[in-house]
């Protein structure tokens, strides 16, 4: 599915920061060797991930989704000098492949992979995060953001993907067969009913909700 017009697209990606020869390596890695490369976060959607995190400039963040590593990278360039990632997917088959991806990145020392439920991992985690980014089960969406909006600082920011789920959350009477169109359509209700949260849907890619955590 193309999410976005493809000329409105390449005249987009031609006039922002381009793909580092490592992010371009996974990008093709992914479309032809992985199943679904449709959910690597991509060029643009990259860039848009690597532009809060350098304006954040966090000291810790957690991503809850690895897949091939693509959007991993990205944040990772705005990571303090001492700072880390967590990253957490519960895939083992594809460890091995990006493990290799991030040890010839320049954050192989700031990146720290880890294998499991992440429901069971988040709560094992003893930081305190400046920027998530949820991209993992969508059934589950409601439950990341529990686990780890206590976990976030004050001004910490969460970046939640696929938050219009192909446009299908837009009108859910003709899509209710569609599960996850469900679930983001909750997800998004109650996130939107959160006081203690400045939130902002953006229409990007699959949709990016940004959330400002402003109260503990």
């Amino acid at each position: 599915m193309d999410f976005v017009d493809k000329n409105i697209e390449k005249y987009v990606e031609a006039l922002s920061d381009k793909e580092s020869p490592l992010l371009k390596e996974i990008n093709e890695y992914t479309s032809k060797n992985v199943h679904q490369p449709n959910m690597l976060s991509g060029h643009l959607q990259g860039r848009i991930l690597s532009f809060i995190s350098k304006v954040k400039n966090p000291k810790y963040i957690l991503e809850i989704g690895t897949y091939t590593g693509y959007s991993a990278l990205c944040l990772a360039e705005g990571l303090k000098d001492d700072g880390k990632l967590i990253t957490i997917d519960r895939d083992k088959s594809l460890y091995e492949k990006v493990n290799d991806f991030f040890r010839r990145s320049d954050y192989a020392t700031k990146i720290e992979q880890k294998i499991g439920e992440a429901l069971k991992v988040i709560p094992e985690i003893d930081l305190t995060f400046d920027l998530v980014f949820i991209d993992a089960d969508k059934k589950n969406y409601k439950n990341y953001f529990d686990n780890v909006i206590d976990k976030l600082s004050l001004g910490g920011v969460i970046i939640v993907d696929n938050v219009l789920w192909k446009g299908k959350v837009t009108d859910l009477s003709k899509n209710q067969k569609d599960k996850i169109a469900v679930y983001m359509n909750d997800f998004n209700d109650y996130i939107k009913k959160n006081k203690k949260i400045s939130k902002l849907i953006l229409p990007v890619r699959d949709g990016l909700t940004i959330i400002l955590k402003n109260e503990n």
